[in-house]
């Protein structure tokens, strides 16, 4: 996505300000946006010149002739789905906005139709034994087990590639040949593959001390049994956006108690809830990383990622979450690896 910081403009804006901020821009187009950065509409060369047309002048408010109801992606859209929404309404860029209605960029159509290449790495943790996922995984490790014809890590790693996310750390033990003689290089599969063969049990966070070189912007860590379509750069975006350290994103659970819920106060009843549901989020297995984190994790020891989290929220780091909206499966056991294989055509 784009940086909007200079196409901004409030409401209160002359029709001056904004043919200069247009005419500045590379983008042709300006987002209005209230006090605390909500969307309120955009503001084309069209429009202003339809303003002129109806005897605006050039010190004239922008506010009569914003357009208030344009087209917008939400940060959880897919690359897929904007790219949808932009072909039906014939749009050459779109506002993305988060779950607020705060913008946070511009997608530029041509972009997703050609991503560019990033340099962000992207760690992928598959070095786990699947032992709840056995026999499957008696000879393949499980991010080689096919859902729709194709191993579960080839779908992860090309959707990454997809976003020009091409850089691929593989976190490697259970079985790693054959990983290795399947990926090899990347090169086949459009992407740059390292390995790491982790000795011993290290945890999603502490295989990340092996890491040979601490890269120099943030990174990707992603569990290898996953199948999500969440837009990888729209989280970058937001990473950056709120000057993170560490981003986690999070999904929504809820379950609902079989009963009907009595609250007490000693020996008196105060309310009974029939049956309430209730709402959690949970860690999704994906997470962004600033380089700064890596310097909370301990070498060569058992860590985990909500480990680290707690590290840094302790030490009143900035971490946030990033809700995940899109499809999103955990394939940890049988029932979710059928489950899996019945929705992939539908899904991917």
């Amino acid at each position: 996505m784009k940086n909007i910081e200079n196409i901004k403009l409030k409401p209160s804006a002359t029709i001056k300000e904004a043919l200069i901020l247009i005419d500045k821009g590379s983008m042709q187009i300006a987002l209005i946006v209230d006090e605390n950065n909500k969307l309120l509409g955009t503001l084309t060369d069209g429009d202003i010149r339809r303003g002129l047309i109806k005897g605006l002048g050039l010190n004239s408010s922008i506010e009569t002739i914003i357009f208030k109801s344009p087209t917008i992606a939400k940060i959880s859209d897919t690359k897929e789905e904007i790219l949808q929404l932009a072909l039906i309404k014939k749009l050459h860029q779109i506002p993305v906005v988060d779950d607020d209605g705060k913008v946070i960029g511009i997608q530029q159509i041509d972009e997703l139709l050609k991503p560019k290449i990033k340099t962000n790495k992207v760690v992928l943790m598959v070095g786990g034994l699947g032992t709840r996922l056995r026999p499957l995984t008696e000879n393949t490790p499980k991010p080689m087990l096919k859902v729709g014809n194709k191993p579960i890590l080839q779908t992860i790693v090309e959707k990454f590639a997809q976003y020009g996310y091409t850089n691929i750390i593989m976190c490697v033990n259970y079985k790693s040949d054959i990983i290795q003689d399947y990926f090899g290089d990347g090169k086949q599969f459009g992407v740059d593959i390292e390995y790491i063969f982790e000795e011993q049990r290290m945890g999603t966070a502490g295989a990340l001390s092996l890491l040979p070189k601490k890269p120099n912007e943030p990174f990707f860590v992603m569990n290898g049994d996953l199948l999500t379509n969440v837009n990888f750069e729209h989280l970058h975006d937001y990473h950056l956006e709120n000057s993170s350290i560490a981003t986690m994103c999070v999904r929504e659970y809820d379950f609902q108690v079989p009963y009907g819920v009595v609250k007490v106060d000693d020996n008196k009843i105060l309310s009974i809830e029939e049956k309430p549901i209730h709402k959690f989020f949970i860690s999704a297995g994906i997470y962004m990383l600033s380089s700064e984190s890596l310097d909370y994790i301990p070498q060569n020891e058992f860590y985990d990622m909500p480990t680290l989290f707690e590290k840094l929220i302790n030490e009143s780091k900035n971490t946030i979450s990033f809700p995940l909206r899109e499809y999103w499966l955990d394939i940890g056991r049988i029932e979710e690896y059928k489950k899996a294989n019945e929705e992939y055509g539908e899904v991917f």
